[in-house]
């Protein structure tokens, strides 16, 4: 009777043993398996940046624009009806472009409240190439062209030409290539489950940031 007792007591003993050992290796395995909170910030700040260095990079729009200037100087005498005149006929063809240089927008990183924060979204660079062509010059000798009248006639084509630009789409288009840029900050973000935030609003879609541009 005591024999069955103590086999009995061993064959326990032994279970136990095994229910110990198996619990120790589910909690090991659980420790080298289980990826930490502090781990999954750092891959997704680090994701994060390396998303937004791929986006860092010259957004450019193209366009073409023509000028006909016609330039005046009058030079006045002391007789009454005698003056000296100089003119020109300039055309004038320019290459325009609009461009937004993305290298220089600035982030705020949170990565304990996974918060991207853009800090500053620089302005557009408009980049003007002028070409002169100079038509019908007449001058005399008291009164003869200068490079003081050609900086004029530039100076007065690129304030023209200026005016044509903010009446055209060029820059309205740039600021949609721009756009088209920074959503991919808001993509990426949403599908890491983080927030993007600028001018202290947050940032749900593509007319929020419009929104927040204009503003």
């Amino acid at each position: 009777m005591l024999i069955p007792i103590v086999q009995a007591i061993g064959r326990s003993g032994k279970l136990l043993y095994i229910i110990v050992f198996l619990v120790i290796g589910y909690f090991v395995f659980q420790f080298f398996t289980k990826k930490s909170e502090t781990s999954t910030i750092e891959y997704d700040t680090n994701l994060i940046q390396v998303q937004i260095k791929n986006v860092g990079k010259l957004v450019v729009t193209e366009g073409h624009f023509a000028e006909v200037l016609t330039y005046k100087d009058k030079k006045e005498t002391y007789i009454p009806g005698l003056s000296f005149d100089k003119k020109a006929l300039v055309v004038i063809n320019a290459d325009v472009t609009v461009g937004f240089d993305l290298s220089k927008v600035t982030y705020d990183i949170d990565a304990k409240n996974k918060i991207l924060t853009i800090t500053n979204i620089p302005k557009e660079e408009i980049k003007i190439s002028p070409d002169f062509k100079y038509y019908d010059t007449e001058s005399s000798t008291f009164n003869e062209f200068t490079g003081e009248d050609y900086n004029k006639i530039n100076k007065i084509a690129r304030a023209n030409l200026a005016k044509k630009i903010e009446k055209s789409t060029l820059k309205t288009n740039a600021q949609n290539r721009l756009l088209s840029e920074l959503s991919k900050m808001l993509i990426l973000t949403n599908s890491m489950g983080w927030t993007l935030s600028y001018k202290g609003n947050e940032i749900k879609s593509d007319k929020d940031l419009q929104l927040n541009m204009v503003n």
